[in-house]
C-alpha cells in the first residue's frame, strides 16, 4: 500500500460532513454531522431518515473532511458547529455557493 497504510487504516476513517439545506426562497441553512459512514448517511438524509433534515426541499453535501478515528471527527464537528466554525465553512464555500 502507498504511503505504508495498511488496508485496516483505510477502512476505519470518520468523516465530519456539511450539507447544504434549502427549504426554498432562497433560506439556506447547514447542517454538520459525523459519520463512519458517508454515503449512507448521506442518502439517509436524502431520503427523510433524519428528522432534523426532513423538512428540507433539497439536501447538498458541499464539504466533508476524514478523521482516522471518531474522538478527532466528533472534535471537528463541534468545532465546526461554532461561530467561527460557520464562518470557517463559508470562507471555505465562498467561490462554490452563493449565501446572499
Amino acid at each position: 500500500m502507498p504511503l505504508g497504510l495498511s488496508a485496516d487504516k483505510l477502512k476505519t476513517m470518520y468523516y465530519t460532513y456539511v450539507l447544504l439545506l434549502d427549504e426554498g426562497c432562497n433560506n439556506k441553512k447547514f447542517y454538520i454531522g459525523s459519520t463512519s459512514d458517508l454515503k449512507e448517511r448521506i442518502l439517509k438524509h436524502k431520503n427523510n431518515g433524519v428528522k432534523t433534515t426532513k423538512k428540507f426541499d433539497k439536501i447538498d453535501l458541499v464539504y466533508y473532511e476524514a478523521c482516522r478515528n471518531k474522538t478527532d471527527a466528533l472534535k471537528r464537528e463541534h468545532q465546526l458547529k461554532t461561530g467561527f466554525g460557520r464562518g470557517y465553512i463559508k470562507k471555505r464555500l465562498e467561490n462554490d455557493i452563493s449565501f446572499n
